[in-house]
């Protein structure tokens, strides 16, 4: 029988970083839910009332690092198998921020804008109206709300601490906005029990996230369906979405991380077809989208889409 588990936001159940070594807060079975609340990207929340609580990592780190619920253990996961979570449901809090100059990072300097002082824009979520909304200089303006998580992630093998700033094989902060409610996302499980965290709720974004920011916001619920995937063997991140089937590439060279994407969807396309890589690659050409996810983590990250009923087998 699956079980639905509840796991609040609180500094017992949060940490900054990535470990193989990290003891996790719950264990479940496959095909159990959890619903979560999470913290805003600085390590807090607050009420409309204008109360804020703020968190800390229970790991203590040295270094700052998002704050992400975890890690979950799957029981009976092991090396080799996939970890597929369900996006059932995800809700925004009722605030959010994001920001661009003030930092000397690579694209701020490109663009002439690191030596001024860093803008903050405050955003009002109206969920009803599916709207976010910011005033600025007497202006106001205003997006299409389309939740995500910035950061889902198993645990990566290797030993040592790792940041929590770029997404890696096993997930990380990945920065995809299509992956969205009614969602399937599928991480290489690297270790043992898997060790699933996640944080960094988006209210919107858009491909590349140029500013460094999407939308920053606390998640009032993020419900997620956790399924053991024997049958998958997977080496990168890759989902089933509204839009389509997406892979992904990671890499400090835009060229490597497009070249990896697109590696990944010639197999997918591969299986789903029953073809040869080249008639793969001919099919991809007039069907898939490569997008740029973000440039903005440390390493940049592609995604290429095959929409659904893009390629249909006669």
């Amino acid at each position: 029988m699956c079980t639905k588990h509840i796991i609040e936001v609180n500094s017992q159940n949060l940490h900054g970083s990535f470990s193989k070594d990290y003891q996790p807060i719950l264990t479940i079975h496959s095909g159990d839910s959890i619903q979560f609340k999470t913290a805003d990207i600085d390590w807090g929340y607050t009420s409309k009332d204008g109360k804020r609580v703020i968190y800390e990592s229970r790991e203590k780190e040295p270094f700052w690092g998002h704050p992400i619920i975890g890690p979950i253990a799957i029981k009976n996961a092991s090396p080799g198998m996939a970890l597929e979570i369900k996006i059932n449901d995800i809700v925004p809090g009722w605030y959010g921020w994001n920001g661009a100059g003030g930092k000397k990072n690579w694209q701020n300097l490109q663009l002439d804008i690191s030596e001024q002082a860093e803008l903050s824009l405050d955003w009002l979520l109206d969920l009803e109206k599916n709207r976010g909304t910011c005033y600025t200089n007497n202006k106001s303006f205003s997006v299409k709300l389309r939740p995500f998580m910035g950061i889902m992630s198993t645990a990566p093998s290797e030993p040592g601490i790792h940041s929590t700033l770029p997404p890696r094989y096993c997930g990380g902060n990945i920065d995809c906005k299509e992956l969205t409610k009614g969602s399937s996302i599928y991480l290489p499980i690297a270790v043992d029990e898997g060790l699933f965290s996640l944080g960094d709720g988006h209210a919107a974004q858009g491909d590349g996230e140029v500013s460094g920011t999407a939308i920053e916001c606390p998640m009032d619920l993020v419900d997620l369906t956790f399924i053991l995937r024997e049958d998958m063997h997977i080496n990168m991140p890759m989902a089933n979405t509204p839009s389509g089937w997406i892979t992904f590439g990671f890499h400090e060279d835009l060229n490597e991380a497009t070249i990896i994407a697109l590696k990944e969807m010639l197999q997918l396309i591969q299986d789903l077809y029953h073809v040869d890589k080249l008639k793969a690659t001919a099919l991809a050409s007039v069907a898939v989208d490569l997008r740029i996810t973000q440039i903005v983590n440390s390493v940049k990250g592609v995604h290429a889409i095959l929409p659904h009923g893009s390629v249909a087998k006669l």
